[in-house]
């Protein structure tokens, strides 16, 4: 009774606090009673956090995904574009340059409509056995790059697609830890010197987001919700079948961020990743075959996508 008691003193300075000085922003972590736990009770807005059926992310289990023949490639506009890179105190995350009619579309896949990059966030861990925020039987990833897109057929920008049906597209990208990264991620880890305390930013300039990815044609999906208060679910969730590389001084870098600006730096950034959430009764579907299958009329949902090792680390299957 002594810490709900707490707690509860805790959410009354708070809404005093933000309705006077400041924004809902400055208040929730990804850890302890401001921690992804406790985001639906800090603000009635983000009751879904805490109430919601259909939340973001979630552990995929291979032995429960439906193969979809019908979902085709995602495909993803190669043009290069401008952003700015921002240490936000809770991610990396870099806003992409949409004026003048220039930006980024996607199509294709499990996907009605056209879509409109917005922004890139990156979750990463302290170590490399965490970090990201998806997770392959219960195995976790050293970061997770998603890439949050708006639906440019219906809605005027992402502010308004996020509350509505339909209204965005997270595509999620695994890091694996390895000797050489591609060039237009080095485009991005470049700046991360300029941004080592929230509330810095830096410029990036002719990042093509298409050639950031890796192959766009395997996936699965699922309908879930932002992964960040307040936890809308209006999201369709595509998580590539094949990896991106990170070298280990890019890990490193990113492992310097702090979550304070220079004056009271706090602690670093890393872990800032919400643990993944039930699954319900939702379904995974994806389009990836086990090749290896003799009769192709049918298949062992088991054998598809990622696949967990004994030894705790996770292959990607082709």
């Amino acid at each position: 009774m002594r810490v709900v008691g707490l707690f509860l003193v805790f959410c009354v300075d708070i809404l005093n606090w933000t309705g006077v000085y400041g924004s809902w922003e400055e208040w929730w972590t990804y850890d302890g009673i401001s921690g992804p736990d406790y985001w639906g009770l800090l603000n009635p807005e983000w009751k879904l956090c805490n109430r919601g059926r259909r939340q973001s992310p979630i552990d995929i289990d291979p032995a429960l995904l439906l193969y979809d023949p019908a979902l085709t490639k995602v495909h993803v506009d190669d043009t290069k574009v401008n952003g700015t890179l921002t240490n936000t105190g809770h991610s990396v995350r870099l806003v992409l340059d949409t004026g003048g009619g220039a930006g980024v579309s996607i199509q294709g896949g499990p996907l009605s409509y056209s879509y409109r990059a917005h922004s890139l966030l990156l979750h990463y861990g302290r170590t490399d056995d965490k970090g990201s925020e998806h997770t392959i039987a219960g195995h976790a990833f050293p970061a997770e790059l998603q890439i949050l897109c708006y639906n440019h057929n219906l809605y005027e920008n992402m502010s308004e697609a996020v509350f509505k049906t339909q209204g965005v597209v997270g595509i999620a990208v695994m890091f694996q830890i390895s000797d050489a990264s591609s060039p237009d991620l080095h485009i991005l880890t470049s700046q991360l010197e300029k941004i080592l305390h929230k509330g810095q930013s830096a410029s990036v300039s002719h990042l093509s987001v298409r050639s950031l990815l890796p192959d766009t044609s395997q996936f699965l999906t699922y309908e879930g919700s932002t992964t960040v208060p307040g936890c809308h679910e209006t999201v369709t969730w595509i998580l590539l079948n094949k990896p991106l590389y990170i070298t280990k001084q890019e890990i490193f870098q990113l492992r310097r961020l702090m979550q304070g600006d220079e004056k009271n730096p706090k602690t670093v950034l890393a872990n800032n990743f919400r643990p993944p959430q039930p699954l319900y009764n939702r379904s995974v579907r994806t389009n990836v075959f086990n090749h290896d299958i003799e009769d192709k009329k049918c298949f062992n949902s088991r054998k598809l996508f990622y696949k967990g090792n004994v030894g705790g680390t996770v292959q990607w299957l082709d």
